[in-house]
C-alpha cells in the first residue's frame, strides 16, 4: 500500500499531462500516486521504478516526489523554523511545502530562523505534521557504555527530574537534578559524560568530567573568585547547598574537594567565616 511519510519503491503504471502515476505493486489496491511533472526524467517509463517519499501537498492531495526529506514518518531530525504564524510554527525540510508544528507540539515556543528537534507523525487528520515532543521516538539501544564522552541536544526540562537529552539526535538520555549546576534550557547542545547505562538501556549523564579529573577545573573556578573579590568569599564547608549552586554552580560535594585541594596546595586558608587566599590577608 502507499503509505505516507515514508520512501517507497513504486512501478509508474500510467502516463498524463500532469506526470506519471505510481503504483505499489505488491499491494492489491488499486491506489495510485501522481509524481508531478517537473519531477519525472527522461529516464521513467512505464514500469520503471521510482524511489519516492508519500506527502500531501498545499491543497491537501496525496502526492510523490523524488526528493527525499530530512525526516520520514517516526524519524527525528533537527530543522530551521521558516515561519512562526497564529497556529504554529513552519520548518525546513528539504520539499516545496514546508512541516507544519503546532503550538501543541511545542515544548517551547519556537521563533523564526531557530532550530528545532522534532519528530515527524500522522495526526488525526491524515496529515504529516512535527512535534517537539520526541521522547518516544527515541532509542535506548545506543552504543555508548559508561565514561563515554556523548553530546545531544535538550528537549525537555522537568523540574522535578532534570533535563532531557536527545544524544546524536537518536539516542534516549537524561541529565538527572543532581548533575544540573549549570542554567541549561531546551535547544542547548551539551557535550557530557555517561554516568550509567540504566537496564533499559537509557543513559544517565553529567556535564561535569569524574570528580578527581573535575577538581582542578573547579578549585581553579573558586580560586579566580577569590582573587576577583579580594582574596576572601564568606562561603565554606558549613555553607548551605543551595548557597553552593546559587554562587559557584557546584554542589557542596564538589565544593568541598575543591576548597580542600586549594588548602593542601597552600593556596587558601579555611576560617569559620569563609576562606581567604593567603597571599591576601585581612589582619
Amino acid at each position: 500500500m502507499i503509505e505516507l511519510g515514508k520512501v517507497q519503491t513504486l512501478q509508474i503504471v500510467s502516463e498524463s499531462k500532469f506526470g506519471v502515476y505510481l503504483k505499489d505493486t505488491n499491494s492489491p489496491k488499486e491506489e495510485k500516486v501522481l509524481l508531478p511533472k517537473n519531477q519525472v526524467t527522461t529516464d521513467m517509463k512505464i514500469g520503471s521504478e521510482v524511489e519516492a517519499f508519500i506527502y500531501k501537498d498545499s491543497e491537501d492531495r496525496i502526492i510523490a516526489t523524488t526528493s527525499v526529506p530530512a525526516l520520514t514518518l517516526g524519524e527525528i531530525a533537527l530543522l530551521k523554523v521558516k515561519e512562526t504564524t497564529q497556529i504554529g510554527a513552519f520548518l525546513d525540510w528539504g520539499l516545496s511545502k514546508d512541516l507544519f508544528l503546532p503550538f501543541k507540539e511545542q515544548t517551547r515556543r519556537v521563533q523564526q530562523d531557530q532550530q528545532a528537534l522534532v519528530a515527524l507523525y500522522l495526526d488525526k487528520s491524515s496529515r504529516l505534521c512535527a512535534t517537539m515532543n520526541v521522547y518516544n521516538y527515541l532509542s535506548n539501544t545506543s552504543p555508548y557504555k559508561k565514561d563515554d564522552k556523548v553530546s545531544g541536544i535538550i528537549y525537555e526540562i522537568i523540574d522535578s527530574f532534570g533535563a532531557y537529552v536527545a544524544v546524536d539526535k537518536k539516542y534516549s538520555a537524561m541529565i538527572p537534578n543532581k548533575e544540573l549546576f549549570s542554567q541549561l534550557k531546551i535547544g542547548d547542545w551539551v557535550e557530557t559524560r555517561v554516568t550509567e547505562v540504566k537496564e533499559d538501556g537509557r543513559l544517565n549523564l553529567s556535564i561535569r568530567d569524574k570528580s578527581f579529573l573535575q577538581m582542578d577545573t573547579d578549585a581553579l573556578q573558586i580560586y579566580k573568585e577569590l582573587l576577583k573579590y579580594g582574596g576572601f568569599l564568606g562561603f565554606n564547608d558549613k555553607s548551605s547547598p543551595e548557597e553552593i549552586k546559587n554562587r559557584f554552580n557546584l554542589s557542596k560535594n564538589a565544593f568541598k574537594r575543591a576548597i580542600g585541594h586549594l588548602y593542601k596546595e597552600r593556596k587558601i586558608t579555611i576560617c569559620d567565616d569563609g576562606i581567604e587566599a593567603t597571599e591576601y590577608s585581612r589582619k
